[in-house]
């Protein structure tokens, strides 16, 4: 059994936080989609990078304080080529999926972006050394499955912004093990600090080479996006600091009716049968890995 925390309040919280955050991250990818039609997709990126950025900031002034001293301690890492390493990976893996929206529902999308647990449990073998049994293996192989189910390569026009999300998935997958890596070395707010000002930096050098005037609407759009981002982060943090990751996992999989709900209000996609299926499967192969993981936990 998990050694959960005593307080049902606390679960409780921890629980509202990911159902919060999972709202926010659907929101997010709905006004990317929208931006990314009549926008640069590194225009876009930079744009959610801004909001980003100024929020690791923000938590690495709140943890070393607002000085030259406090930001010179925020930087101070160990592990730096690590850092920076991982903050391109995440920058390459935003960059993907915001190019992958383009042409492919929201639906899909987010059925795609939920097999980053098995990838995850994929890296953790050669990066943490962890080993996989049979029973993970088998989850592995039934949710790659429902992949192939969602693109069904061969049987239909191969929609290439699927290729990039599932290429955003598997690096979003290498993010998480990295950040398991770095956490055991740097503090939450350093981490912050190197993926947010990387990624602030270099999203700049190149959207600001590509940009378009934003309309008025455009920019209430990407206020929005970048509102979301922020929003869904920070619940994020505060449904760790609530609530074990093993019992707000499941949550997370209300990402895909949640995606399917908007892409149908704002669009009018309809996620056909056959990709729906494909779905229902990533979806219970991750949580096979899910139950696996908190039973020998």
């Amino acid at each position: 059994m998990n050694n959960l925390s005593s307080n049902p309040l606390d679960i409780g919280k921890g629980i509202g936080f990911t159902i919060a955050s999972v709202l926010l991250f659907g929101v997010q990818d709905l006004t990317a989609k929208i931006l990314v039609q009549d926008y640069p997709v590194a225009q876009v990126v930079m744009m959610r990078y801004w909001a980003f950025g100024l929020f690791a900031m923000f938590l690495a002034a709140r943890h070393y304080g607002p000085t030259l001293r406090g930001v010179r301690q925020g930087v101070n890492s160990n592990i730096r080529w690590l850092q920076v390493f991982r903050a391109v990976v995440l920058l390459v893996d935003i960059l993907l999926f915001a190019a992958g929206l383009r042409t492919l529902p929201l639906g899909e999308a987010a059925a795609i972006t939920l097999t980053f647990p098995l990838f995850v449990t994929l890296f953790a073998i050669p990066l943490l050394g962890e080993r996989v049994g049979l029973f993970r293996w088998f989850s592995v192989v039934i949710g790659f499955l429902g992949v192939l189910i969602v693109l069904r390569p061969g049987f239909a026009a191969l929609d290439v912004g699927a290729i990039y999300i599932l290429a955003a998935t598997m690096l979003f997958a290498l993010y998480v093990v990295l950040t398991r890596m770095v956490a055991q070395k740097d503090s939450t707010a350093t981490n912050m600090l190197y993926v947010g000002g990387i990624g602030m930096v270099c999203s700049s050098l190149v959207g600001i080479f590509v940009w378009q005037a934003p309309t008025l609407q455009a920019w209430g759009i990407a206020l929005l996006l970048m509102g979301a981002t922020t929003g869904a982060n920070y619940f994020v943090m505060r449904a760790m600091a609530c609530a074990p990751a093993s019992v707000v996992q499941p949550f997370n999989y209300l990402l895909l009716p949640w995606a399917m709900v908007l892409s149908f209000v704002i669009f009018g996609q309809i996620m056909d049968f056959v990709a729906l299926v494909g779905a229902v499967i990533i979806v219970f192969s991750g949580l096979m890995v899910w139950f696996r993981e908190r039973s020998i936990a």
